[in-house]
């Protein structure tokens, strides 16, 4: 399995993967409610080349992409020092060490950009999302009560982050 960087040919894969981790129920975006084309994501790909302060990380194996790993850097001045993250397992690929390869990849990374704060936020009651997250060294730093609304019932979900160096 390698660790890549997301280039702008990536995007129509990288769109049906979204779709396949969106179905664990555990992303923000309901099964199915995300909306972006291939295009789309081509385009935002590109943009995000040209951001020093962020980057798409993708896990590959055998031309398959099985993870993702979006870093979202801050423009304010105060903020530069943090990125927040969004990951996606492939359904067929979680419990094998794509999450921890991608994390290991991240850490590397952040350090090569002076990045100082990993921050991400996740459902409480998402164990195997939990347990990856403080296995890559996060830990649990506040609640966010009621975050999240799903099937009509309210969701809380942890803010988790890492700081290095």
């Amino acid at each position: 399995m390698i660790i890549r960087n997301a280039v702008a040919s990536d995007a129509e894969r990288l769109v049906r993967l979204m779709a396949d981790a969106e179905q664990s129920g555990f992303m923000l975006f309901e099964p199915g409610e995300r909306k972006i084309t291939p295009e789309q994501l081509s385009k935002r790909i590109a943009v995000i080349e040209q951001d020093k302060s962020s980057a798409i990380l993708l896990a590959e194996d055998n031309g398959e992409l099985k993870g993702y790993l979006f870093i979202i850097g801050n423009n304010p001045q105060r903020k530069s020092h943090s990125v927040y993250l969004a990951i996606g397992i492939g359904e067929a690929s979680r419990g094998q060490g794509v999450g921890t390869r991608l994390f290991e990849h991240l850490d590397a990374w952040a350090e090569e950009k002076k990045i100082h704060r990993l921050e991400l936020t996740v459902m409480i009651h998402n164990r195997a999302g939990v347990a990856l997250y403080q296995k890559a060294g996060y830990k649990i730093e506040g609640i966010k009560k009621n975050s999240l609304k799903i099937n009509g019932e309210y969701i809380d979900e942890y803010y988790m982050a890492k700081l290095l160096g």
